[in-house]
């Protein structure tokens, strides 16, 4: 199976919606349109949790439809069954329970995976239900929070696009939940719960191509993988939570072209001062910023917003979630949900030689830069930072708001 050619390519979001890392500065750091640039994430230390307490996982139900057998493909009413499914974990990630030597893996569902209505209409419920806390004086406006993540482990599988086929993707580098593989489904996630991530109640799994160094042909890991959950619009009417077992992909792994100075979806330069987002000069190809100062090599992704509250999963994986515009979702996927955005930074500055990802080896360019994102968080925790953060327009960390 040629993973490349799983991957669908996708419109580009709509510019609108789709902001580049100068609006990301300019909301982050307060800097005016058409101020000088300031760059927005100190290596290191902006990725550390908060050294507040941390809070224990919620007791409450989360029920989840565990997709473990094959979904109809041929349209959006296939059914799967139910139950618990123990994948055969890789020995490279670590888990917090050991899965069964004897019990065999279960394929995911493939393309049109419906939602377990009875889990959702359950967590949507309690969502509505929900009152917005009280909040403390000198919390910011940015209907946010986030998970903050570290490099998990490094396998050539993708449980979204190859389900079921060990060794089958390119190589690509995990964050968040540790045990996931080829052959993960939803009910792993809340089975084998070690995770990269903070908070804890963060069990999802994110993954994206593997960076080398052209030179030595080294991995490069990352050191800071932040995931926001947050609204794109200047309003959140409408706003619920994002539903156990959404499975998405945000890019296109078959795209090949180069990524000069100015171009879109390159990797960028970033630490906290003053400096050049393209760098101060490019790899000799032109594809890979050479970053000054103490700047270092970062990328950011955005997922869609809206959801057709149907499917956790489609064909392409990427027709059962829609990018919004302005301050509507389309019709055809009315449910807002909060936008996934990647923010990864890596330890490396840049150099003549560059890097390539390991979905396009041979052009070495940044356009083949995609993500996946398995979500599954503790539902009560999800609930809660959505109405607090993203409903309540309310910027939060990692535990809640942000003071």
């Amino acid at each position: 199976m040629s993973y490349a050619s799983s991957h669908e390519s996708d419109a580009s979001p709509p510019p609108s919606r789709h902001r580049p890392p100068s609006w990301f500065t300019r909301t982050r750091l307060g800097v005016a349109a058409g101020a000088a640039v300031a760059l927005v994430v100190a290596a290191g230390g902006v990725y550390l949790g908060s050294g507040e307490a941390q809070p224990e996982p919620s007791k409450a139900a989360n029920a989840l439809e565990d997709t473990s057998t094959s979904a109809t493909p041929t349209g959006p009413l296939g059914a799967s069954s139910s139950g618990s499914a123990t994948p055969t974990v890789s020995a490279t990630p670590s888990t917090s329970a050991s899965p069964s030597a004897s019990a065999a893996p279960k394929i995911p569902a493939t393309g049109w995976v419906p939602v377990d209505r009875a889990a959702w209409t359950a967590q949507a419920d309690a969502y509505k239900a929900l009152k917005i806390d009280p909040v403390p004086a000198g919390v910011g406006n940015l209907p946010e929070f986030r998970a903050d993540c570290q490099y998990s482990h490094r396998l050539p599988d993708d449980p979204i696009v190859a389900p079921g086929l060990p060794g089958a993707s390119h190589m690509h580098s995990f964050v968040g939940n540790k045990a996931v593989d080829a052959n993960t489904v939803a009910g792993d996630l809340t089975k084998f719960t070690a995770t990269s991530c903070k908070p804890v109640q963060d069990h999802s799994a994110y993954w994206v191509p593997t960076l080398y160094d052209n030179a030595t042909g080294k991995p490069v890991e990352t050191t800071g993988f932040r995931v926001y959950y947050r609204s794109l619009a200047k309003n959140s009417t409408g706003q619920m939570p994002m539903p156990n077992g959404l499975r998405m992909i945000s890019g296109d792994a078959k795209k090949k072209k180069p990524t000069p100075r100015g171009a879109t979806g390159q990797f960028y330069c970033a630490f906290y001062g003053p400096g050049d987002l393209d760098g101060i000069a490019r790899s000799t190809n032109g594809n890979w910023p050479i970053c000054g100062g103490d700047a270092t090599l970062h990328f950011m992704m955005q997922f869609p917003d809206c959801w057709d509250g149907k499917h956790l999963d489609s064909p392409n994986h990427k027709d059962h979630v829609a990018y919004g515009s302005g301050n509507a979702c389309p019709s055809s996927h009315p449910v807002r949900i909060p936008a996934i955005t990647f923010d990864i930074q890596y330890p490396a500055k840049g150099t003549p030689a560059g890097y390539y990802l390991s979905s396009d080896k041979e052009g070495k360019s940044a356009s083949s830069m995609h993500g996946d994102a398995f979500v599954m968080w503790d539902v009560t925790t999800m609930n809660k930072r959505t109405k607090n953060c993203v409903l309540g327009r309310r910027t939060c960390d990692n535990y809640g708001y942000q003071k």
